[in-house]
């Protein structure tokens, strides 16, 4: 495949060694089982097959027609559903996954009636809100919806789970996750139940992780940014011993000239609605780049060459270069956070290129 810009590099040696290497350390902390995430690869096959190669089972994603796009390069279920799923889609909710994420159970009739029609049974995991504000159950209501769920027909009940750190920047502890575990002892004992999965989500999960000795009852973890990017936006600025840069963004330059730093004219809205400022530094090397917001968070990206990102319209990245030599034509390469990967992979502007994938796939 001929190499165009703007285009991914992914490095498929560096995302196996970090499967492996996280499924050997959580495994050690009492993670029974990994969840690997795919959303922010956009179900993308190649990748699916990395992981499950090196030892993930159950695949996870947000959207319906990533599970479609695996399927269709022959990669088969279990899939789980993260985004809790919409009364319009239980049907397809069924018909392509094994396990989804839940708190309302006007929607777990729905994928129970879809699953009868089907004649299959679909496993459900009760989200619990921890403090997030995302997505959960309050915990005093879980008997509650419990009691609902156990007696329908066509789904099962096969695990309680949280999701921290998404939303609202809530970092699993020793209170809230002694609370997920005691949660879901009290559920076993009350109703006899044997729950698969306690789960939780999020790589922030590391952090806690580490500083415990064991997890009590939780023994499942769903997880997609450790695993592609080794946790590059923790606190830690990644976890050791895993790859942060399995992922390179290449743009290449499209103009070098030396222009003001200030715009002269009357400054009104630019084209996303907001008023510019700039700080005026003289004259510099301006370049631009064929990579703008359509294709990535400008924020979120870290160049390996010695330029300073200015801002970015919808199909330009402007930079002062006045460090570097860089000249039209030539590439710069960005190491990426978890929201500019996604981004770059949802673009079909982003050429992808696979790189390392002999014995890995």
């Amino acid at each position: 495949m001929t190499k165009k810009t703007p285009r991914i590099e992914i490095d498929l040696a560096k995302i196996a060694h970090n499967v492996r290497t996280l499924i050997e350390s959580y495994g050690a902390k009492g993670i029974r089982s990994f969840i690997g995430v795919t959303k922010g690869v956009c179900g993308d096959p190649v990748i699916a097959r990395v992981f499950r190669k090196n030892g993930i089972s159950i695949l996870a994603d947000s959207r319906i027609e990533n599970f479609q796009r695996m399927e269709e390069a022959g990669i088969r279920g279990p899939f789980l559903l993260l985004r809790l799923p919409t009364l319009s889609e239980v049907e397809a909710v069924v018909g392509h996954t094994e396990y989804s994420l839940n708190s309302e159970i006007s929607v777990i009739r729905g994928l129970s009636e879809a699953a009868l029609k089907n004649n299959t049974v679909h496993k459900v995991i009760l989200m619990v809100e921890l403090g997030d504000l995302r997505e959960g159950v309050m915990p005093q209501d879980l008997e509650a919806i419990t009691e609902e769920v156990l007696p329908l027909k066509g789904v099962k009940l096969v695990g309680i789970g949280s999701n921290l750190g998404c939303y609202g920047g809530v970092e699993p502890d020793d209170k809230n996750m002694s609370l997920l575990s005691s949660l879901a002892q009290g559920l076993e004992k009350k109703y006899r139940l044997q729950l698969q999965f306690v789960s939780i989500g999020c790589s922030n999960t590391f952090t806690w992780l580490k500083a415990v000795q064991k997890t009590k009852r939780i023994d499942n973890v769903r997880v997609g940014d450790a695993l592609l990017l080794g946790g590059r936006d923790l606190k830690e600025h990644g976890i050791p011993g895993l790859y942060y840069d399995a992922f390179t963004l290449i743009a290449e330059v499209i103009e070098a000239k030396t222009k003001p730093s200030v715009p002269w004219g009357e400054i009104g809205l630019d084209a996303f609605g907001s008023i510019p400022k700039f700080e005026d530094r003289g004259e510099m090397r301006r370049l631009i780049l064929n990579i703008g917001r359509q294709d990535f968070f400008f924020t979120l990206i870290y160049p390996r060459v010695d330029i300073e990102i200015l801002g970015a319209s919808s199909d330009h990245l402007l930079a002062d270069g006045r460090r570097t030599g860089l000249q039209v034509g030539d590439e710069v390469a960005f190491d990426l956070d978890y929201g500019a990967m996604l981004v770059a992979m949802t673009s079909p502007y982003v050429q992808k290129i696979y790189l390392n994938s002999e014995g890995y796939l």
